[in-house]
């Protein structure tokens, strides 16, 4: 490739390339699938805990006068140590939770994709079954990620995670 042709890429040239080649080349098509699929979750999740803590530090720090009640109600920040005593303590805690949360996210996303490729490659099928399977265990692990994990919390999110896959495998192409 000439210097001029890189030069003249634009960024969404840079971004089409990536789904001709991925981000990864790991030596197996099962690791690069699930590398990708955690680096890609990890990167949303981080963007959603931030996102979602200025948004509850803007709702607090804003004169509501009881216009939103259900926003400035119980429910308050998800993670409850970014009030510190100072701005350090406050922006460690924002830097360790949203890493946590990021981790959970990327989990999430390489387990089922690694499950549905290893599924697909074993049965020689891709199917709704491989989908539900694929997300009954990744909704197991994110439920054993939480702090306070019980059996019935564990069972809700396996089978949320397995009807979410589920009729996310049945209605790909219909939309």
């Amino acid at each position: 490739m000439s210097s001029s042709n890189l030069e003249s890429r634009s960024l969404l040239d840079e971004l089409r390339s990536f789904d001709k080649g991925g981000l990864f080349d790991l030596g197996h098509p099962l690791l690069n699938r699930i590398a990708e699929s955690f680096v890609k979750a990890a990167g949303i999740g981080a963007v959603q805990a931030v996102s979602r803590e200025a948004y509850f530090t803007a709702v607090e720090g804003a004169d509501t006068g009881g216009v939103l009640p259900e926003i400035t109600g119980k429910k308050k920040h998800r993670f409850p140590d970014l009030r510190g005593e100072t701005n350090r303590t406050s922006l460690e805690a924002l830097v360790k939770n949203t890493g946590k949360e990021s981790m959970q996210w990327g989990l999430a996303a390489g387990m089922h994709s690694g499950l549905t490729y290893g599924l697909k490659e074993a049965r020689g099928t891709h199917d709704w079954k491989n989908s539900a399977v694929a997300g009954a265990i990744t909704g197991m692990a994110l439920a054993l990620t939480s702090d306070d994990s019980s059996h019935k919390q564990i069972v809700e999110c396996a089978i949320t995670g397995a009807a979410i896959s589920t009729a996310a495998n049945l209605l790909t192409g219909i939309f």
